[in-house]
């Protein structure tokens, strides 16, 4: 199981953006599929971007053209840029292996204000 950190996440207005951050230790975030998931209160973890060991990402359509996701294989990190965000978008953020197979840290919270 890897630990994984997520950061980056605040308090933004409409229309502003964030950065996300997350740093996983052992060599898996460098050779597996990852992903940023976000969880509203209430409702189930949902998946918001993945990304393949090679760099192909895939995103929701709820935040396609929106968020970019990216991976540093040097750095073993994995990051969402997400811009133009909207108060729907505010939830905890989490990132993962695309199967979900780590255990889930902390996450972090995002809150966008109307």
């Amino acid at each position: 199981q890897v630990p994984l950190v997520e950061s980056g996440g605040g308090l933004v207005q409409a229309g502003g953006s964030l950065r996300l951050s997350c740093a996983a230790s052992g060599s898996i975030g460098r050779v597996t599929a990852m992903g940023w998931f976000r969880q509203i209160p209430g409702k189930q973890r949902e998946r918001v971007a993945l990304i393949s060991a090679g760099g192909t990402p895939t995103y929701a359509a709820a935040v396609k053209g929106r968020f970019t996701i990216s991976r540093d294989n040097s750095k073993n990190t994995i990051d969402l840029q997400m811009n133009s965000l909207k108060p729907e978008d505010t939830a905890v953020y989490y990132c993962n292996t695309a199967l979900q197979s780590a255990s889930w840290g902390q996450g972090t919270q995002v809150t966008v204000s109307s």
